[in-house]
């Protein structure tokens, strides 16, 4: 079987790629493309057209579905995405099956097992409606927390994410700075914040900051391969992009 990956998280396609040769080592990555503009250039000039494509809803300059349309994908597609449990009601009427981030290696088992069953008897079955799906989606709430409730002393405060600068981690704790400069305890850790908060807004610079564009002041070349970024509030810490993350910061600098 020949696939190919459509998502822009770096960390999930590599585990969705790990999670596939552990479930099939025969299965074949043909490409994984990080954004629709790739996706349209990869699909134009492939002459080995793949069996399944694994379409994350939200990349890095569109829709996936804007994938589905410039480049006439007619193929099966098994999307990835964020959204709830309600919505994704809207997928299972029309026949597409999905995949709830993060990625679970028996729902994966699961969806992989009903793709081999539905096309060994109906190759050629028909794409579902994007159109019912895309008016649903467009309906639907954030799949992305907008404020957080936060103990200040005695109190009890809701903080809105557009009022966070960023997040940092020390002393096995995660802080939340807001625009206005006040330090708020909060009790998630970076690695599931990521999750929580919507990565057009938010970019986890290395394993110690979650930073928004409006919080960055300038941005310096650093010996190496690395970038520094001064922040606004000032951070206590020099905050420096780790080496891996610069391409994807530069894409999202560029969003």
């Amino acid at each position: 079987m020949n696939v190919v990956i459509v998502e822009d998280e770096k960390l999930t396609a590599l585990r969705l790629e790990k999670l596939l040769a552990k479930y099939d080592p025969a299965i074949r990555v043909l490409a994984v493309l990080p954004s629709v503009t790739k996706g349209v250039a990869w699909f134009a000039q492939t002459s080995t057209q793949p069996d399944l494509l694994f379409l994350d809803i939200h990349l890095r300059d569109d829709s996936g579905f804007r994938l589905i349309e410039l480049a006439g994908i007619t193929l099966p597609i098994i999307f990835t995405t964020a959204y709830d449990q309600y919505t994704l009601q809207a997928f299972k009427t029309n026949s597409v099956d999905y995949l709830l981030k993060p990625i679970d290696e028996v729902e994966l088992a699961v969806a992989l097992n009903k793709f081999k069953r539905l096309h060994s008897s109906a190759p050629s079955s028909p794409m579902p409606d994007i159109s019912t799906l895309l008016q649903a989606l467009k309906s639907a709430p954030s799949p992305y927390k907008e404020r957080f409730m936060v103990t200040v002393g005695a109190k009890i405060r809701s903080i809105e994410t557009s009022d966070i600068a960023y997040i940092f981690f020390e002393d096995k704790a995660a802080w939340l700075i807001t625009r206005d400069g006040q330090h708020i305890d909060i009790e998630y850790s970076l690695d599931k914040l990521e999750t929580m908060l919507d990565p057009r807004q938010f970019f986890r610079v290395n394993r110690a900051f979650l930073v928004t564009i409006a919080a960055i002041r300038s941005i310096h070349t650093y010996s190496g391969s690395k970038l520094k970024v001064e922040l606004q509030p000032t951070s206590r810490k020099d905050v420096f992009v780790s080496g891996d993350r610069v391409t994807d910061f530069k894409a999202w600098l560029g969003k």
